[in-house]
């Protein structure tokens, strides 16, 4: 396993992908790896002239690749909605969806369309209700569910009460809460498959210090500097968003992997290395936390999964 990369994928010929985010930075870099190996491929995002572009690179890397854009902001739930109705309209099972999409450390709190936290909305909210919606073409599928979380979740802790930060917003513990909601999502929904024999396989991975735009286009324009100093301890510290991106590749195509596992890079503190197993720190592993935060996001969404 510690040597796994894009070579080991297993043929995906004739399976369908979803990743969100697949415009740039983790989410491109793993569409093309999964492109590569045969899947169709819909690459999720908000920004068709992006689309087109990352169209054009995955077929100039993999001719005859089957990918397409399609349109879906995370910053609303009824484009999300809207998303997942093509879907279900067209009714072709899902073996895959890597929820990647993400936003970093908004300097002030700002509201999506419906008045959600934006960090907690797009980076998780959206993507629990996205992955309710899709749930029949998932079960069909049998389907791979890929969280993408963060080592930032280390820091984090689920504040149920105000989980958007109406009071006392900080823009480094919101991003936090959010992708430790979105581990701690992965692993209730491999409890919920489990009991209800969803025959999901819900698991979890994170890209340890990639070098994507997360930095650049989180804090906001006025922090060049931070932009800039990031940047930099990336190449120190870190690695390549295609690096970044082989943990959650794996998670999509093991054929090995059970659910409720969590996957990033082995070198010192999941910085960078190659892929392979994940720490889960406790708080990600309280069953009953996460078992409210599932009925906050259910009532926060109106989307039940059954």
């Amino acid at each position: 396993m510690a040597s796994w990369t894009t070579k080991d994928i297993p043929d995906q010929s004739g399976r369908l992908a979803i990743v969100t985010g697949a415009t740039g930075g983790l989410g491109l870099e793993t569409a093309l790896a999964l492109a590569g190996a045969g899947a169709e491929v819909i690459l999720a995002g908000r920004n068709p002239d992006k689309g087109s572009t990352a169209e054009t690179l995955i077929r100039s890397r993999h001719p005859g690749a089957r990918v397409r854009f399609d349109l879906v902001d995370l910053a609303s739930l009824g484009s999300v909605r809207d998303f997942a109705e093509r879907q279900l309209a067209a009714g072709r099972p899902i073996d895959i969806i890597v929820n990647n999409a993400g936003i970093m450390a908004l300097p002030r709190r700002e509201a999506t369309i419906d008045g959600h936290e934006m960090q907690f909305a797009t980076n998780y909210l959206s993507h629990f209700a996205l992955t309710g919606r899709l749930l029949p073409l998932l079960i069909a599928g049998r389907a791979r569910v890929v969280e993408v979380s963060s080592i930032a979740h280390r820091s984090g802790s689920i504040r149920i009460e105000d989980l958007e930060y109406v009071q006392g917003y900080k823009p480094w513990p919101v991003y936090a809460q959010s992708k430790l909601a979105m581990l701690m999502f992965a692993l209730e929904l491999d409890r919920r498959s489990n009991a209800k024999g969803w025959r999901l396989t819900s698991v979890a991975a994170h890209p340890g210090a990639a070098a994507t735009d997360l930095i650049a286009n989180g804090p906001g324009p006025g922090s060049r500097l931070m932009a800039w100093g990031g940047s930099i301890a990336l190449k120190l510290i870190g690695h390549s968003a295609a690096d970044g991106a082989l943990p959650q590749v794996m998670a999509a195509t093991m054929p090995s992997i059970r659910g409720g596992q969590y996957f990033g890079p082995q070198g010192l503190r999941e910085l960078k290395g190659p892929p392979g197993p994940g720490k889960i720190e406790p708080q990600a592993l309280d069953a009953d936390v996460a078992a409210q935060l599932w009925s906050r996001s259910e009532a926060l969404t109106g989307v039940t999964f059954g």
